[in-house]
């Protein structure tokens, strides 16, 4: 039992040792009148030598909400362009093949509509014209994509793509080639040698 004590009296003169206190006032303790009337007295106050705190900032990586517009898929009534190439004994078309050619923008700020409006056939290459139109509704800064489409069965040919209106701002539209109208997309491509396959 006596070792117990003595290594509890150890302990604690161990633990005042390892702290420098300095007594910065003298303990005052209140002053009584007999009518009950008391004056507040004072604590002692020390100035404890332990450590330096810095409070700031760091940088960490952490999970945050995000509010994203996502596409959901429905089904729905899309348009189907069945092609049946001439007969030509220098060309080979091939067998035809069903795939759906589709466009997409990603879009900021406002909501957007993007439709295929034309698709012209040349050669072995087909054009698609889409339209991009900006909307009234707001999307504050959240992020939408847009997009439509279409289905061609046809033989394997070259597919580009052209975008009428102003290219937003994201990196994601950086795969069609846009035009500021028409007019413009016309005079690059020129009118000579194009059928319109649709509108």
């Amino acid at each position: 039992m006596k070792f117990k004590h003595t290594l509890m009296i150890l302990a604690m003169g161990a633990f005042v040792t390892s702290c420098n206190i300095d007594q910065k006032k003298e303990m005052e303790l209140p002053d009584v009148d007999v009518d009950i009337d008391a004056e507040a007295g004072q604590l002692p106050t020390f100035d404890v030598d332990w450590a330096d705190v810095n409070v700031g900032t760091t940088t960490k990586m952490v999970e945050v909400p995000k509010v994203v517009i996502v596409m959901e898929e429905e089904e729905i009534e899309v348009p189907y362009i069945d092609v049946d190439m001439p007969e030509d004994d220098d060309n080979d078309w091939g067998e035809k093949e069903e795939r759906t050619i589709a466009v997409e923008a990603e879009v900021t700020d406002f909501e957007h509509n993007l439709d295929i409006k034309q698709i012209w056939a040349k050669g072995d290459n087909l054009y698609v014209i889409s339209e991009l139109e900006k909307g009234d509704t707001s999307i504050d800064d959240k992020k939408m994509r847009v997009s439509d489409q279409v289905t061609i069965n046809a033989p394997d040919l070259g597919v580009k793509y052209y975008v009428v209106g102003e290219r937003p701002d994201r990196i994601f539209n950086t795969r069609y080639t846009y035009f500021k109208n028409m007019d413009d997309l016309k005079a690059r491509l020129g009118n000579d040698g194009f059928t319109v396959i649709y509108k």
